[in-house]
């Protein structure tokens, strides 16, 4: 029987697809993940595509018609403001659209609805996604482990916490497979020296579509020791039940109950300041008022569009951001 692959375009309930024989795949990933996303952007440009939609949607567009998906997962409330017109293209296209919608309100009635529906469309129940569940249970445990390795013991960098957080929105179509590449990173990363930074940081919102940030503050002897959203999808606040689960993960509803998990960690990880990530025409920008009122700590935007590296102007800015940082952590030590 071949094997059943449907392309998702933002975290969803994984445990449904497994229980229903498929394999999904997060498109995000196969995109940024490419060799050269940038001409894939620019590829659907070509055929059409606004320069002012975000460069996340683009490259969601151009991998599900180049690899040919024949069912995509698309969740139209929660994620992005354009979904609903790309799920209308991809069906256009020929492609089988199911629809998931996390409620804004994070209603639990609300949301065991969506994810029934989304089983019954896919031919399975809650009770088989459950059993899922506890089979995750294990690697998202040891995902939890690596996280900590990375602001308690300083023996995993910031950049490789995003790799393997990101990639759980999927496992990489393949749990055990994950978990036992999983197991060996995490034997390599308790062996090594730790390797604490000048200045411990948060990257808040979506992951970056630059694929040299982290180097760069390495380079300012700054490390992140919390990425925000990519904990998120490893599902840190996972239950034995379904829906509570999905209900504790913070980044589909209100600005509110995010900043109160937000909150919570930058405090319990003593982040000295905050990156805040925004892709360039993302409605989310606007929640960064709310976190700058929120949050006490300093904030800097990084904002980007289009897959690529730093520019010299935002070194500039991430440059006087982090001395800024060093200053006055100066003084505070000092008293």
């Amino acid at each position: 029987m071949p094997e059943r692959r449907i392309g998702i375009t933002a975290t969803v309930p994984v445990e449904i697809l497994f229980a229903a024989g498929c394999t999904p795949v997060d498109l995000n990933n196969l995109f940024i993940n490419d060799p050269d996303p940038l001409g894939l952007v620019s590829a659907v440009e070509d055929q059409g595509f606004p320069q002012s939609y975000c460069a996340w949607i683009k490259g969601i567009y151009a991998v599900a018609s180049r690899d040919r998906f024949g069912e995509i997962l698309i969740v139209t409330q929660g994620d992005c403001s354009n979904t609903l017109a790309l799920s209308e293209l991809l069906a256009a296209r020929g492609l089988i659209v199911y629809k998931f919608a996390y409620p804004y309100d994070r209603q639990p009635g609300q949301l065991v609805a969506e994810m029934a529906k989304l089983a019954d469309s896919l031919g399975t129940d809650l009770n088989e996604a459950t059993d899922w569940l506890a089979r995750l249970a294990s690697v998202r445990e040891k995902l939890g482990e690596l996280d900590n390795l990375t602001w308690q013991e300083y023996k995993v960098m910031g950049e490789e916490n995003l790799k393997w957080l990101v990639a759980s929105s999927d496992f990489q179509g393949n749990p055990e497979s994950f978990e036992r590449k999983l197991d060996e990173f995490l034997n390599e990363a308790r062996e090594r020296v730790p390797k604490k930074p000048g200045l411990r940081l948060a990257l808040t919102g979506v992951p970056p579509i630059l694929g040299d940030l982290y180097e760069v503050l390495a380079t300012l002897d700054a490390g992140v020791v919390l990425n925000e959203m990519p904990r998120q999808f490893s599902m840190p606040d996972a239950t034995g039940n379904l829906a509570e689960t999905y209900l504790a993960y913070t980044y589909p509803y209100d600005i509110f109950h995010r900043l109160d998990n937000l909150e919570r960690e930058v405090k319990r990880r003593k982040v000295d300041g905050i990156l805040h990530y925004v892709q360039s025409f993302c409605y989310r920008q606007l929640g960064e008022m709310l976190m700058r009122e929120r949050i006490d700590l300093p904030i800097l935007t990084v904002e980007a569009d289009r897959p690529g590296e730093v520019s010299d102007a935002m070194k500039t800015r991430l440059e006087a951001f982090i001395e800024m940082l060093k200053m006055g952590k100066s003084s505070f030590d000092n008293g």
